[in-house]
């Protein structure tokens, strides 16, 4: 028996153990123990953007935020709404929770990938199939790709329902920064929404 094989193996597992992970067997679908403990950390941010004033871009010193409640708050003052105009207020609210909550989807999953990437390399230094492991890999980061790219898909509604948010309440146009550009950069890969 040649012990260099398995010493090699320790040692090359080292920093995976060091971040509480281990290699898991073939579960594409399920959670790594980092993405477990990412999803962990993240539905504390999912409950407090759940129950929490969202602040929306704006301008200088000035802090813009809706409530869960759909009231429009300029630096902590409400503006007077009416209903169709609260309904607004919390439609936009959705849109940017639900884009909110894909981006911290889409980062569960890197960090899943990640690990398992990790973990299929050195899978594929002992086995020598470094081929179909990386055809794994790519195929998973295609899935990822695909998802991030749903998060461009929710940009044209949320862009619609945040001008029509700056027609019907004059005090919020001055900070419906998201454009068209916004869009296009999304889906070219340089997401930079305002």
């Amino acid at each position: 028996m040649n012990l260099r094989t398995p010493l090699l193996t320790a040692l090359l597992c080292l920093p995976l153990m060091a971040c509480g992970e281990r290699p898991q067997a073939n579960s594409a679908g399920a959670d790594t123990t980092l993405g477990q403990k990412v999803r962990e950390a993240t539905n504390d941010a999912r409950k407090e953007l759940a129950e929490s004033n969202i602040s929306i871009s704006g301008t200088g010193d000035t802090k813009v935020e809706i409530s869960p409640k759909g009231d429009l708050l300029i630096n902590s003052t409400p503006v007077v709404l009416n209903d169709s105009q609260r309904a607004l207020a919390l439609q936009y609210r959705q849109q940017v929770l639900s884009v909110a909550e894909a981006g911290i989807e889409v980062g569960i999953q890197g960090a899943n990938l990640g690990a398992r990437a990790a973990g299929e390399a050195l899978k594929g230094i002992f086995s020598g199939d470094a081929e179909k492991i990386e055809a794994r890999i790519n195929a998973e980061a295609a899935k990822l790709e695909a998802s991030a790219s749903k998060i461009c898909d929710q940009l044209p509604a949320m862009l619609a329902t945040q001008q029509q948010l700056a027609a019907a309440i004059p005090e919020f146009k001055p900070y419906a920064k998201m454009d068209q550009s916004d869009i296009t950069d999304c889906r070219d890969g340089h997401v930079t929404v305002r």
